[in-house]
């Protein structure tokens, strides 16, 4: 039974698959520019809160930057995906 969904899985569409290549194209503009902006946003928090913890000590704001990095992976894997998909169209 778990070989059967495992093969379904697999097989499954793309997620964009039924989307128009303009949309896809503007879907992955709009992306990018969001993770390079989040991408800036997780350097500054990093470079503060190295300053931070050198100046006051560690705290909770040394740590901070961590929380948003898992949302810059998802950023990234979402460009994959859409330029995979973009690819398979050519």
């Amino acid at each position: 039974m778990d070989f059967l969904f495992l093969l379904k899985f697999l097989t499954m569409a793309s997620q964009y698959s039924n989307y128009p290549k303009e949309l896809l194209l503007k879907k992955l503009k709009a992306t990018k520019t969001k993770a390079i902006a989040h991408g800036i946003v997780v350097a500054l928090l990093f470079v503060i809160a190295i300053y931070k913890s050198f100046t006051e000590g560690i705290s909770f704001s040394s740590y901070l930057p961590l929380f948003f990095v898992p949302m810059q992976v998802i950023f990234m894997k979402e460009i994959k995906k859409l330029k995979e998909e973009l690819a398979s169209r050519k």
